[in-house]
């Protein structure tokens, strides 16, 4: 009970100085149960929906979600007679045939697209009885002929549509317009599809080009006949050839695409929550360190009565604990407060997620409470030792805790060790054959880089800090030359600081360099290969007749298709694969000009003839003449010979297999030809401006692609690339907001711990301008050290992820040095902000009393 209420009182003597580190444990925690409670949100969603939308059980093609659905844009089907079929089965109350398609695109009389712009999926279909589960008509009536069409109320709303706008669907079976002339609304959370419902023999003709046919046949089973017998009744009832589903299971396969990719949301943010608590514990060791330096003296008297060491480091441990145990309450809580804040972002660029559906599962709080106090108390735990070893008598004699030289040695060692280690196998990576051999070492050599730099980091603080000195605060006088000394005064606590900045910012520079070398790489590639002036592609596949309307368009001297469709290969040496082949018109040797190894590229878009990429050939042995066996999904077998083998050393069409749309033809029907995945075209000599012109007038009717040049193609590249990276940037900003939190607190303890030094400089002439200037330029020494280090680090890890790059294609190594420089220079502004409080409380002292403290 005596060390709890010593720890009790200490803490709160001090709670103060520990705000900061709450704050830094608050974030982290915050960030984790944030992530947590959002995804168990979206998934709540999904669930819900998958759940009501499910009918009790449901007939689908056999090939309906798995390898064997066509490409040609039209979603598989089944005849009108397995609808009656499935009605004669036993405990059948009733059946439906239902349509839906999700290859459609949805603009209104503006030719805007109606659809998400948060990549859901927009959906057309008929409206059933099914569809009452989810939905309920709250304006206007349901569709009743082929020129009416109902809207569900968030595409309504978010689009300003109303009753008797005129809508045009295009599908690759052709446009079609209708107006609204009905308005459902969702019974639970529409994830932001967008939803159209037209009568049944409409979306049949239009959808699936036929009538008489079903995506899916919705079955409700009579009452007490469960789902599972109802599905064995009509399996009996039906030839075996289609694919059959209960509730659960439809819901449960519907659910594993969503989670999948929510997996990966969740995982890359709670990667960044990592990295904000490796940030914290360096906050909270300096904190705690430093409390227990300027509570030497009083520790040794506790000794000196009777405290065993065991006591007293039991004493800062409960402290510790204490401060984890606050830091995760607040920030489980602010956690749920980020997750309803992230809804909010999402609802506002079109994913609609209810707060109704929030999910806080008793998980959450338990890992959030487990993970911060843990954390926080193991980063205390060397502070703790350390003060469980304080001599009695040491301690009274000294207002501080004598150095360790031993302990720096060792630890200097062991740090250059790791960092050697880590560069030898940032080098091994570089110079490796395979980049998935190389990525394993290049992650092995980025994990002890970081160890050895954060070991070592007290030991570079001496000479980096003087050099940024000589270079920054020599002009300022005796007031520079005094925030240089205190900032070498305990390298340990310079190093620690820095080191918490210096992992965010290492990060940084890491994909700044790899995102910029991807762009540079990206843009020599099109200026060297790409020999089309246009590119038309978009989210879907381009339909045929967007495809007649570029081909119509004036100017062009060329148009070229090019579509891809699976296949099974079989090589020479008897081994088969599943891959893509790419199906192109012979003008696509000019629009991408491939190097080959052997053969000619154009003799690949002859009759049977294909071609190969370098990797390809040189795995199974083929060259040029050779025969390779392949099964076209949906087609026939065809016996294609090699007439090129192309050199795989590139970024685009990397291992492509090309063939000409004319052979694809013969072996593949004309219903399960693809639509074009992208096309490119050529303008006649010096018409390139009026081409592209026209170009973009012929497809305006189309929004869902896009037509650009080579500019806007790399302007296009630059952005995207560019938006992922402010995403990770704006993740990273959590770690350094941490890290600045740290700056503050270590100035902080280090204004109390020097608190009669202030008083005697201000007694003997110092004035508080120069005392707090000489506090903030102590942070921006400290900020620039870690900024150094950080940039330096993150920079050989992005060169090294070049390097590994390149042997997919992207060669070029490009240093973006306005961004490193920025970052430099901001990082002094985050010293200067960070030393903002210390400075001015430092300044506040009175001098007096400062002189009097012990």
């Amino acid at each position: 009970m005596t060390v709890l209420r010593t720890s009790m009182r200490n803490f709160f003597a001090h709670k103060g100085r520990m705000a900061l580190s709450a704050v830094a444990v608050l974030l982290s925690v915050a960030f984790v149960c944030g992530t947590l409670v959002f995804t168990d949100t979206m998934n709540t969603t999904f669930d819900k929906l998958f759940a009501v939308t499910s009918s009790d059980v449901t007939v689908l093609p056999k090939a309906a979600k798995s390898d064997d659905t066509p490409q040609n844009g039209k979603p598989e089907s089944v005849p009108d007679s397995t609808l009656a079929q499935a009605r004669q089965a036993d405990g059948v109350k009733s059946a439906e045939g239902a349509v839906s398609s999700m290859n459609v695109t949805v603009v209104n009389s503006d030719n805007k697209n109606m659809g998400s712009t948060t990549g859901a999926p927009t959906i057309a279909g008929n409206w059933t009885h099914n569809d009452l589960r989810s939905m309920e008509i709250t304006s206007g009536h349901a569709p009743r002929g082929p020129t009416e069409v109902m809207v569900d109320a968030d595409t309504v709303d978010k689009h300003h549509l109303k009753m008797g706008d005129e809508l045009r669907t295009i599908a690759v079976t052709g446009d079609f317009k209708a107006r609204i002339v009905g308005i459902a609304t969702f019974k639970v959370t529409n994830p932001g599809a967008a939803v159209v419902y037209f009568d049944t023999a409409t979306a049949q003709r239009e959808l699936l080009g036929s009538t008489g046919r079903f995506t899916q046949i919705n079955v409700t089973a009579a009452p007490g006949v469960l789902d599972g017998r109802l599905k064995q009744n009509v399996s009996t009832a039906l030839d075996g050839s289609y694919k059959i589903q209960t509730q659960k299971e439809n819901a449960d396969e519907n659910r594993k695409g969503v989670g999948e990719f929510m997996n990966v949301i969740k995982y890359a943010m709670l990667g960044f929550a990592g990295i904000a608590f490796l940030v914290g514990i360096f906050l909270i060791i300096n904190t705690f360190s430093m409390l227990v330096a300027q509570r030497t003296r009083e520790i040794g008297l506790m000794r000196a009565i009777g405290s065993s060491r065991k006591q007293v480091n039991r004493s800062v441990l409960v402290e510790a604990l204490l401060l984890g145990f606050i830091g995760s309450v607040l920030g489980v809580a602010a956690g749920v407060g980020l997750a309803v804040g992230l809804m909010k972002l999402m609802s506002s660029m079109g994913m609609d997620l209810s707060t109704r559906d929030l999910t806080v599962k008793t998980a959450t709080p338990v890992i959030g409470m487990i993970l911060g106090v843990v954390v926080t108390v193991l980063a205390a735990y060397l502070p703790a030792r350390r003060a469980g070893k304080v001599s009695p008598m040491a301690a009274l004699r000294d207002a501080g805790t004598p150095a360790d030289g031993r302990a720096g040695l060792v630890r200097g060692l062991i740090g250059l060790a790791l960092t050697g280690a880590g560069a030898f196998a940032l080098y091994t990576a570089a110079t490796a054959d395979k980049a998935s051999d190389g990525s394993l070492v290049l992650g092995a050599g980025v994990v002890l880089t970081l160890i050895g730099f954060v070991i070592v980091g007290p030991l570079l603080a001496g000479g980096v800090v003087r050099v940024i000195s000589a270079v920054l605060l020599r002009m300022f006088g005796p007031v520079g030359r005094l925030a240089e000394r205190n900032a070498l005064r305990n390298p340990r606590r310079t190093g620690a600081t820095g080191a918490a900045l210096m992992i965010g910012l290492a990060l940084v520079a890491c994909l700044s360099v790899v995102g910029s070398s991807m762009v540079a790489s990206a843009t020599d590639e099109l200026d060297k290969s790409v020999g089309a002036d246009f590119i038309v592609q978009g989210q879907q596949r381009i339909v045929p007749q967007a495809e007649k309307a570029m081909q119509d368009t004036p100017g062009l001297e060329h148009v070229t298709r090019y579509k891809d469709l699976a296949a099974r290969m079989t090589s020479p040496d008897g081994k088969v694969d599943d891959y893509e082949i790419t199906a192109a018109d012979p003008s696509y040797a000019q629009d991408l000009r491939r190097k080959t190894t052997a053969g000619e590229l154009s003799a690949a878009y002859g009759t049977n003839a294909m071609s190969v990429g370098s990797d390809y050939a040189k795995k199974h042995h083929v060259k040029v003449g050779d025969t390779l066996s392949v099964a076209f999904k949906g087609g026939s077998t065809a016996k294609l010979e090699v007439a090129a083998i192309t050199d795989d050393d590139v970024a685009i069409d990397q291992g492509a297999r090309y063939t000409s749309i004319e052979t694809m033809k013969k072996y593949v029907p004309a219903s399960k030809i693809p639509p074009n995945e992208i096309m490119f075209a050529k303008a006649r000599e010096g018409q390139q401006k009026q081409a592209y012109a026209a170009l973009k007038k012929a497809m305006e009717p189309y929004p869902q692609y896009q037509v650009r040049d080579q500019t806007d193609y790399k302007q296009e590249l630059k952005d995207q690339v560019g938006q992922l990276l402010n995403m990770v940037y704006g993740l990273l900003g959590l770690a350094i907001v941490v890290a600045i939190l740290g700056v503050v607190n270590t100035l902080a303890l280090s204004v109390v711990e020097r608190t009669r030094e202030i008083g005697l400089m201000r007694a003997i002439g110092l004035s508080r301008r120069q005392l707090r200037r000489m506090i903030r330029l102590e942070s921006v020494v400290i900020a620039l050290f870690g900024a150094l280090l950080g940039l330096g680090l993150g920079m050989s890890w992005g060169a090294t992820a070049q390097k590994l790059l390149a042997l997919e294609g992207l060669k070029v190594l490009d240093i973006p040095w306005p961004t490193i420089i920025g970052v430099f220079i901001g990082s002094a502004f985050v010293g200067l902000f960070a030393a903002l409080i210390p400075a001015f409380r430092a300044g506040r002292m009175n001098v007096l009393n400062a002189i009097a403290t012990e």
